[in-house]
């Protein structure tokens, strides 16, 4: 049986995940398709007028947060941080490796 939001949990919804939102999967019911696991990140495309969490998972993914069956949290301003400074990291190590590289030069 699917649950349908009332307006105000709907609000409330779009409200607390915003599209662009950073969330982290805490529990996902039984799907046998979906190779999610909790702890898994995304960031939120929108909120359907279901009040399914529609994500773009960092694995790929597409799958949305089923409203009374799914949850997720927000990250934190630390979390948020974090993955901005090891985002960072990773393009100076790869910026470091193609200039190590040298120039391409195609003929």
């Amino acid at each position: 049986m699917m649950i349908q939001p009332s307006r105000e949990e709907l609000n409330y919804l779009r409200e607390s995940y915003p599209n662009g939102a950073r969330i982290e999967l805490v529990h996902m019911g039984p799907d046998p398709y979906s190779k999610l696991m909790p702890g898994d990140r995304g960031t939120v495309d929108h909120v359907d007028d279901a009040g399914n969490i529609h994500v773009r998972w960092d694995c790929g993914s597409g799958l949305a947060l089923a409203y009374g069956e799914d949850s997720c949290r927000k990250l934190t301003e630390a979390e948020l941080a974090e993955e901005q400074k090891m985002a960072d990291e990773q393009k100076m190590a790869e910026d470091s490796e193609l200039e190590e590289a040298g120039p391409e030069m195609s003929m």
